[in-house]
C-alpha cells in the first residue's frame, strides 16, 4: 500500500515491546493506527528462533511454533532478562527453552549452540522485525521510534532497551512508561488537572500497577509495583498441569476420557506438553466469554483422544492465588502514593489477561469501583506509544476532529465474511488498508464489495458499492491486491485497489454515504448486531474454520502425492487419520470438533512440510549445479 504524504524524515513509529506480544504503529492522517504484518496480524509473538549454521533469526509466530520441537533454539520472555545481572537469575528465569546463563560482564543472557546471546541482541531482533513490518506497510524507510517499558524498569533496563532499539537500526526518541502510554490511549490526558488514575496491567508475562497524576499536562508516576513472574502464561501453565492430572486419573469424572497411564505433566514429552499448553491457552480464552468450554486433544496417544469439559469455576479456583497476588501490590502502590481508592478519578485495565472475569472482579474490589475496559487490552499500550510518537513528529498537531464514522466500513471476503477496514467511531479524516490475495487457483480477478455495518456476515450489512479488479491468473495466493479506504474531511470515501505486481490502480469514490447515516438507521444496525451477536460470531467462526479445513485438505492431498515413499507408515497414517477427522467434523457441523481437528492436522503435517521444503531446496541447488 502507498501511504500518501508519508515523509520518511518525519515518521516516528511507536512500539510496544511486550513480554509475550509486540505491536507497532504510526500516526497517519492524524489518526493513530497499528500496523499488520504480511499475515494480517497486528500482534507479533515476542519469540526468537535461532537456526543452525548461522541462519538468520526467525521472529514471531513461526518461532513460537518451533518452541516445541526445537525449544533449545527458541528464546521467549526475554523482557524478563534485559538489563539484569547474575544476582537476579532466580527472578528473571525465561519462558523459552534456551538456557539462561551469565555473560562475561555479569549480565544475564541465553545460550544457543554454545553461543551466549545478550537480551539486547534478542530484543533487537524483535524490534528489527517490528521495524520491517512498519516499512513494508508504509513503503518508506523507518529510522525513529518510541519504545515502551514497564514503569518499574530501572536505569539499566531502560538503557538496555534503548540499546536494543539501536541494535535494530532505530533512533530511539523516547523510552515511554507503559502506564503513561495506556493513559494516553484511554484519553486520560483530557481529565481535569491533578487527576489521579491507577493503571492495572496484567499481560502474558508480567504484572505491574502504577498510580499516575496528571498535573499541567504532564503525567507523573506517583508509585509503581510489579511482579515479573506473574502473567497469563502462568495461568496457562496451571491449567495445563491440572489437565495433565485429569489425564492420569486425578479428579477424573465418569463418562469422560479414558485414563491415560503415565500422562501426568512430569511424565510428558516436550511435544506433549506443548499440545496441552496450547489447549490450555485456548480454554483460558474461551472461559473469558463462556462458563464452560470443551478441551479436546485428538489422537493424543495413538488413537486415544482426550476430551473434557472445563468449568469457569474450576479455572478460577486454580488461578485465584495468582490473581490475589496483585491485591497486595496494588495496596502497596496506593500506600506509597499516599492515596485511598476513593481519591482516584479512574482505574484502567491493560493487558490481555484482564479479559479474565476473575481478574476484573478482583481489580474492581481492590479499587472499589468498576474498572474502565473501553480500550482493547492488548493494544492500549501500543496505541499510547503511537500517540506519543505522533506528538514528537508533529503528526498530531494538525489533527482536526471533524466527524466520526457512525458504522464500520469494510469489504466482503471469501466465505461471505465482513472484513472491517475502518471500525465504527473512527475519527475522520482517516485512512486504513489491508492486503488481499486470490482464494482459488486461476482466479482472473477480485470483486470488491464495499460494506457498511456491524454484522459478522457480509449479507447482513449494507452495500455501498461493487467493483472488479483484474489480475493475472496463477496459483492460489499468488496475487496481491492492496485495498485502501480513505475518508476525507468532507466525508467522501475513496477506495483504492492496487495490483501490486503490475502497479495498476482502480479508484472508486463514494460521496457521503459513509458518514451521512440517520441516527435511526445506526441504532437499528447496532441493535441487530447486539441481538444476533452470538449467532453471528458462531457463523463467522464456522466459516473461518471450514475455509481453513478445505485449504488444509487440499494442501495435504497434494503434499501426500509429492511425498511418495519418503513418509513411513506411522507418519502417513497420522496424517490421513487427521484428514479423515477434519472431513468428519465438517460433515457433522461441529465447530469445536472442527477447530480441534484443524489444529491436529496442522501439527501432523509439520514433518511432511519440512521434508518437502528440504527436497525442493535440494532440487533447486541441483539445477544450479551447487550440489
Amino acid at each position: 500500500m502507498t501511504w500518501e504524504g508519508m515523509n520518511e524524515a518525519e515518521v516516528i513509529i511507536g512500539i510496544d515491546l511486550g513480554t509475550t506480544q509486540s505491536l507497532v504503529g504510526v500516526v497517519d492522517a492524524g489518526f493513530p493506527i497499528l500496523l499488520a504484518d504480511g499475515q494480517g496480524s497486528r500482534m507479533t509473538r515476542s519469540v526468537v528462533y535461532y537456526g543452525r549454521d548461522g541462519a538468520a533469526a526467525v521472529v514471531g509466530g513461526e518461532a513460537w511454533r518451533r518452541r516445541v520441537t526445537e525449544g533449545e533454539r527458541t528464546v521467549a520472555s526475554v523482557k524478563r532478562l534485559i538489563g539484569r545481572r547474575a544476582g537476579d537469575a532466580a527472578m528473571a528465569e525465561g519462558k523459552g527453552g534456551a538456557r539462561v546463563a551469565v555473560g562475561s560482564d555479569g549480565s544475564l543472557g541465553v545460550v544457543v549452540d554454545g553461543v551466549w546471546r545478550s537480551p539486547v541482541e534478542v530484543s533487537g531482533e524483535i524490534l528489527r522485525h517490528m521495524k520491517e513490518i512498519a516499512e513494508a506497510a508504509l513503503e518508506v524507510p523507518v529510522r525513529r521510534a518510541v519504545i515502551t517499558v514497564p514503569a518499574y524498569f530501572n536505569d539499566a533496563q531502560r538503557q538496555a532497551t534503548k540499546e536494543a532499539g539501536q541494535w535494530a537500526g532505530l533512533q530511539v526518541e523516547r523510552i515511554l512508561n507503559e502506564p503513561t502510554a495506556a493513559a494516553l490511549a484511554f484519553g486520560l490526558d483530557k481529565l481535569g488537572e491533578r487527576s489521579r488514575v491507577a493503571v492495572y496491567d496484567l499481560g502474558g508475562g508480567t504484572f505491574d500497577v502504577s498510580i499516575l497524576e496528571l498535573n499541567e499536562g504532564i503525567f507523573q508516576v506517583l508509585a509503581t509495583h510489579g511482579d515479573t513472574q506473574l502473567g497469563g502464561d502462568d495461568a496457562d501453565l496451571l491449567l495445563a498441569e491440572w489437565l495433565a492430572g485429569q489425564m492420569d486419573g486425578t479428579g477424573h469424572s465418569a463418562g469422560e476420557s479414558p485414563l491415560l497411564t503415565g500422562a501426568g505433566w512430569e511424565a510428558m514429552s516436550p511435544q506433549e506438553r506443548g499440545r496441552v499448553l496450547e489447549a490450555a491457552g485456548e480454554a483460558k480464552h474461551g472461559l473469558s466469554f463462556s462458563h464452560e468450554v470443551e478441551v479436546r486433544i485428538p489422537f493424543w496417544r495413538g488413537n486415544l483422544s482426550f476430551v473434557r469439559m472445563v468449568q469457569r469455576s474450576e479455572f478460577e479456583a486454580l488461578i485465584l492465588p495468582l490473581v490475589e497476588r496483585t491485591r497486595g501490590l496494588c495496596r502497596k502502590a496506593l500506600v506509597d502514593a499516599g492515596l485511598k481508592p476513593e481519591d482516584l478519578k479512574s482505574v484502567v485495565l491493560v493487558g490481555g489477561s484482564t479479559r479474565i472475569p476473575l481478574v476484573r472482579q478482583v481489580a474492581g474490589g481492590i479499587f472499589g469501583r468498576e474498572p474502565d475496559t473501553s480500550q482493547h487490552p492488548d493494544e492500549t499500550v501500543a496505541l499510547g506509544a503511537v500517540i506519543q510518537a505522533g506528538m514528537l513528529s508533529g503528526a498530531l498537531r494538525q489533527m482536526v476532529l471533524l466527524d466520526v464514522t457512525p458504522l464500520s466500513l469494510g469489504i466482503e471476503t471469501f466465505g461471505g465474511l465482513m472484513n472491517v477496514i475502518l471500525p465504527r467511531n473512527t475519527i475522520i479524516p482517516a485512512r486504513a488498508g489491508e492486503m488481499f490475495t486470490n482464494a482459488v487457483t486461476d482466479q482472473p480477478g477480485m470483486r470488491i464489495r464495499v460494506l457498511q455495518g456491524e454484522r459478522e456476515m457480509a449479507r447482513d450489512n449494507w452495500t455501498l458499492g461493487v467493483f472488479d479488479v483484474d489480475f493475472e491468473k496463477g496459483p492460489k495466493g499468488s496475487a496481491r491486491v492492496g485495498v485502501q479506504f480513505e475518508i476525507d474531511a468532507d466525508g467522501i470515501l475513496t477506495i483504492l485497489a492496487r495490483d501490486t505486481k503490475t502497479g495498476q490502480d482502480k479508484v472508486v469514490e463514494i460521496r457521503h454515504a459513509a458518514v451521512d447515516v440517520t441516527e435511526a438507521k445506526v441504532e437499528e444496525m447496532i441493535s441487530q448486531s447486539v441481538e444476533h451477536a452470538f449467532d453471528d460470531m458462531t457463523e463467522r467462526q464456522w466459516a473461518e474454520a471450514s475455509t481453513k479445513s478445505r485449504e488444509l485438505l487440499d494442501a495435504v492431498s497434494g503434499a501426500l502425492r509429492q511425498a511418495g515413499d519418503i513418509l513411513d507408515d506411522t507418519e502417513r497414517h497420522r496424517i490421513t487419520s487427521g484428514a479423515a477427522e477434519v472431513e468428519l467434523a465438517l460433515e457433522a457441523g461441529d465447530l469445536r470438533r472442527l477447530k480441534a481437528a484443524n489444529t491436529t492436522l496442522d501439527a501432523a503435517t509439520e514433518t511432511l512440510a519440512a521434508v518437502l521444503v528440504e527436497r525442493a531446496m535440494e532440487e533447486a541447488m541441483a539445477r544450479r549445479g551447487l550440489v
